[in-house]
């Protein structure tokens, strides 16, 4: 690691059995959807929004609001 890096992590990084947390929430009934993923790429994230797109009414319009990870600009969810 260089001057300005905070933290880092070697090639042989192992996340211990962490575990990724997907979850949604409903704010007009309070209902939560989530799903744990041992992995937190771009499939994974899909996966849960096809997921989301499964459990609501077609009718219904849908706010994600995510945060600035690079998962959630892959092209593929973009799209």
């Amino acid at each position: 690691m260089g001057l300005g890096y905070v933290e880092g992590h070697t090639h042989d990084y192992v996340r211990h059995g962490t575990t990724t947390l997907f979850a949604a929430l409903d704010v007009a009934t309070g209902k939560v959807l989530g799903t744990c993923s041992r992995r937190h790429g771009h499939l994974e994230f899909l996966a849960f929004l096809r997921l989301i797109d499964r459990e609501t009414p077609a009718e219904l319009d849908l706010h994600l609001v995510v945060d600035n990870d690079a998962t959630h600009k892959h092209p593929k969810v973009r799209a």
